[in-house]
């Protein structure tokens, strides 16, 4: 009866020492790798810089997209639920670059946050970009917005410029897109 209850006992030892080592495993398997798969915060930043001669630029814009950092919910504005948001920079066309000049971020009361861009970049045909606020970065504030100016050197279809917002903070996930709205367009006389 005693070496029965020893080996029960020996036993249930056994099992919680493999659930102690299989629960470390896996915490520790978690981790592996994060410095090579985590990606630079914003694509933007591994385009090409390119030197621009205004004097060959043939059409361009100005384009503004709003971004929410956060939305209200439960009827009240003291129940704010933090978005993040991704701006979008599609070029849709399949034989010539776009040149990107401008990208700045912009508050609700419309000042300037951050400038993403010093100098012009290339995106190549149907290449895409990124610029990503995290869910904690609230200082847009409910109107934020991106001025995003880009032109090209050849007649090219316009690129899509937008903003996804997302949050999965609440058992429903809610995401939501806001379409860029040209401000200014370029075109050289024919």
């Amino acid at each position: 009866m005693i070496s029965l209850f020893k080996k029960q006992k020996y036993e249930i030892l056994q099992k919680a020492i493999l659930g102690i080592l299989i629960i470390l495993l896996i915490s520790c398997s978690n981790n592996v790798g994060l410095e090579t798969q985590t990606s630079p915060q914003n694509q933007i930043d591994q385009l090409q810089l390119v030197t621009l001669d205004t004097q060959k630029v043939v059409m361009g814009q100005t384009v503004y997209v709003p971004v929410y950092s956060h939305i209200y919910h439960f009827d009240q504005q003291n129940n704010p639920i933090n978005l993040s948001a991704t701006l979008s920079i599609r070029n849709t066309d399949m034989t010539h670059s776009i040149i990107i000049t401008t990208v700045r971020y912009y508050d609700t009361k419309g000042q300037l946050i951050r400038e993403f861009i010093r100098n012009p970049v290339e995106l190549k045909p149907l290449a895409s970009t990124d610029v990503f606020i995290q869910t904690n970065d609230t200082t847009g504030g409910l109107g934020a917005n991106f001025i995003v100016e880009w032109v090209a050197l050849q007649t090219v279809y316009e690129p899509v410029i937008e903003a996804v917002m997302i949050s999965t903070a609440s058992s429903q996930g809610i995401s939501f897109i806001s379409p860029g709205r040209v401000l200014k367009q370029y075109r050289q006389p024919n």
